[in-house]
């Protein structure tokens, strides 16, 4: 099995100690060497000027295969080729970057007037048309989409499959592999217009199919949509995937910032591995692409009160399983990590706890099914909750809890501990799984808004049915952003993120307290309002960067865009934040904005970094105009923060017997980087698979042979370790060397 086919298949769990790994273990093995005839896939960004005599000297080379030509997004190509021979183009003159080529999966009707979509209704365009999104074209970069759906097959005006090269974008149908049915849900929540009712009803869905069977595709393949749908002239694009990688510099998050640039309204999700800092992958990390968190639109949310425990205890319903509506009061037994001989035999009719890891969600939840199980509960095997899904659907409730939840339980069941669920009305709160900002190196706040992202139910070929994620909140945030260039055709995505930003409503936790900005961006999507605007102030978040204590007292200057586009004048007062040790604003009190007039004006902090403490720094600004708010969230870093040195990490079969690869993503680079092994019974330690000094930032990818590693073929439990800057953090996963 090639290694490109499984990424972000995998089950990726993070971990992060303080372990001193060069301490404990200070012999370590030589690097091994690459196989230089080892084939791969990389994507090489090339001058413009020597575009075409670049693809005619490749194309002299039999040996190397170009898969994507990219002339949109940017200029340059995916090729596939023998190691040896694509290094040597890497350092072609020519090329102006180099990346490899990874993988993706998408992160998996009460939430459209919730935003505000019914209320738009009654609103028209210039031309007197009802605001329905009619006459704007939004691409589904996705899996596909079931074109023949009643609630769909209005709305489809055309596409392009990049996985099979033709016309004909249908989501995978069983016959084809392992179906999906991800990219119809997604296009359902933006414009169906049917039995269901999407955002913007009226607009046209043009489906580009970049995930394949079982939703799986690579980096070429999103990109090759991305540039596809600039040349074909969409004003909206929506891209309900991503990775955990945290990176500014990913290729697909610099394609979404060439897609904005040609005028085109880049939509994404943040990603579902919440609720730590640093979370949002790629290419929610775009900086010009809008990047939506998840909320909950209104919902009877169902919690577990297990006696022995005091607090209620929060569940994530598996994508696939049945919802969770238990009324009575339940027994509870232990299932181990889900196997067969781990399901206690007295299953029948009771709530089975399972722990997360070593096999699938589906084989534990079958296990357990197959023993009578009238629910199923896995709790998380690292710290926090998590979201999932089923690979198949089941017609039994299963749900996800945290690691602590789950051992709080354990530490019940021996008392024979029964449970019931209690039902709370919630809304606009925010998802534990939505991903959290800033993005590492620009330091750059993210998510921009949240949106519902919680049961949200749409289409899916032959049907319906509801789904939670982040690819479910970015899709309402695709079809506002139609409604809002129907109603505003003139406006550029700039300004259209803007509107979507200045009026969005901020989320409270559970005291009554505003939510950081790096959880929410500027909060929950009002489109009614968005539409509304009187004024625009753009960017709609402030990042100033990152200051050294052992720098003197330094000034940055950010340019705030006023946009009146009333005809009347707007007076913008601002709030001045009140004074605090190491930081001066330098801000206007008060300003005059003429009839449809821009105005550029100067924001500036001076701050002292001795005085303030080390990390990151967030708060809100305040501009008022007649009887509006716009609050403006911003941020600045103290010192090299603590953002997870290691992102990512992918491990499976290479394309020769015996090779493996290995790909992960250092965010500032490593000082040290090594693999162990221990055997998953004893976790007495084995040996290393890899070890290595000194790599730069950003993507690493390496071939490993077992052979020169000494190693022998089964499963092991490998720690991930990379140290830099004194901070050494780890991921801890399961690796299979052998069939």
């Amino acid at each position: 099995m090639n290694i490109r086919k499984i990424i972000f298949s995998l089950c990726i769990t993070l971990c992060f100690t303080t372990t001193a790994y060069g301490e404990t273990y200070p012999n370590r093995p030589a690097l091994p060497s690459e196989n230089e005839t080892d084939i791969q896939r990389i994507l090489l960004l090339v001058n413009e000027n020597e575009f075409d005599s670049f693809k005619e000297e490749v194309q002299s080379q039999s040996n190397i295969k170009i898969l994507q030509t990219y002339k949109h997004a940017f200029h340059g190509y995916s090729l596939e080729g023998a190691v040896g021979e694509l290094k040597k183009l890497q350092k072609h003159p020519a090329v102006v970057h180099h990346s490899q080529v990874v993988s993706y999966k998408p992160h998996l009707d009460t939430s459209v007037p919730f935003i505000g979509g019914e209320d738009v209704r009654g609103l028209f365009d210039r031309a007197n048309h009802r605001l329905t999104g009619k006459g704007v074209k939004v691409a589904v970069i996705d899996t596909g989409v079931d074109y023949h759906h009643p609630d769909l097959d209005q709305n489809y005006a055309g596409g392009f499959d990049i996985i099979d090269g033709d016309q004909d974008p249908m989501e995978t149908m069983a016959s084809d592999g392992d179906e999906t049915f991800h990219g119809t849900h997604v296009a359902g929540i933006i414009a169906a217009n049917g039995k269901l009712r999407g955002v913007a009803p009226e607009a046209e869905i043009i489906a580009y199919r970049a995930l394949g069977p079982g939703g799986m595709g690579t980096s070429d393949q999103v990109i090759a949509a991305i540039d596809k749908a600039i040349e074909d002239k969409v004003d909206i694009i929506n891209l309900s995937l991503g990775n955990n990688v945290n990176g500014p510099d990913w290729p697909t998050s610099l394609a979404l910032d060439k897609a904005v640039d040609s005028g085109i309204v880049a939509v994404t999700s943040s990603g579902n591995s919440g609720p730590d800092v640093w979370s949002v992958g790629s290419p929610g990390t775009s900086g010009k692409a809008i990047s939506v968190g998840a909320s909950t639109p209104p919902l009877k949310t169902p919690y577990l009160k297990v006696a022995g425990i005091t607090e209620l205890i929060a569940m994530n319903l598996l994508q696939g399983a049945k919802p969770w509506n238990l009324k009575s009061i339940d027994s509870i037994v232990l299932g181990g990590i889900g196997k067969k001989t781990d399901i206690n035999k007295d299953a029948r009719g009771k709530i089975v706890l399972i722990e997360r890891g070593k096999i699938t969600f589906t084989e534990k939840v079958l296990n357990a099914k197959q023993q009578g199980a009238k629910a199923i509960i896995i709790y998380n095997n690292v710290k926090g909750a998590f979201a999932g899904s089923l690979e198949i659907p089941v017609d039994i409730p299963v749900v996800s809890i945290s690691k602590e939840a789950g051992e709080a339980i354990k530490k019940q069941i021996n008392k024979k501990v029964t449970l019931r669920t209690v039902y709370k009305k919630e809304e606009d709160k925010l998802a534990e799984f939505s991903s959290r900002g800033p993005v590492t190196n620009t330091w750059a706040i993210k998510p921009d808004v949240v949106a519902p992202g919680v049961a949200i139910h749409s289409t899916i070929p032959n049907g319906y049915l509801a789904l939670h994620g982040t690819s479910m909140a970015a899709p309402h945030v695709a079809g506002a952003c139609a409604l809002i260039k129907q109603a505003h055709p003139d406006w550029n995505p700039e300004q259209i993120k803007a509107s979507l930003m200045n009026t969005a409503k901020q989320l409270k936790n559970e005291k009554k307290e505003v939510l950081k900005p790096t959880e929410q961006g500027t909060g929950r999507i009002n489109v009614k309002d968005a539409i509304k605007s009187e004024l625009l102030a753009y960017p709609g978040s402030l990042t100033f960067g990152k200051f050294e204590t052992s720098d003197k007292r330094t000034k940055k200057e950010l340019l705030l865009t006023l946009d009146n586009q009333s005809p009347k004048q707007q007076t913008v007062d601002f709030n001045i934040p009140k004074n605090e040790p190491g930081i001066h604003w330098n801000l206007p009190t008060s300003i005059k904005i003429g009839p449809e007039e821009k105005r550029k004006i100067s924001i500036s902090v001076d701050i002292t970094a001795n005085q303030k403490k080390p990390g990151l720094h967030q708060d809100w600004l305040e501009l008022k105009y007649g009887k509006e708010e716009i609050h403006l969230p911003y941020l600045y870093v103290i010192d090299e923060p603590h953002y997870p040195r290691i992102m990512g990490f992918e491990f499976g079969h290479g394309d020769t017997p015996n090779m493996y690869k290995y790909q992960t993503y250092l965010p500032g680079g490593a000082d040290e980087i090594g693999i162990a092994l221990y055997d998953p019974d004893t976790m007495l330690f084995v040996g290393f698979l890899d070890w290595d000094r000194n790599i730069s930032r950003g993507m690493l990818e390496k071939d490993i042979s077992i052979d020169d590693a000494n190693l022998k073929e089964g499963i092991y439990k490998a720690i991930v370790f990379v140290k830099k800057d004194g901070q050494e953090d780890v991921i801890e996963t399961d690796i299979l060397l052998g069939e």
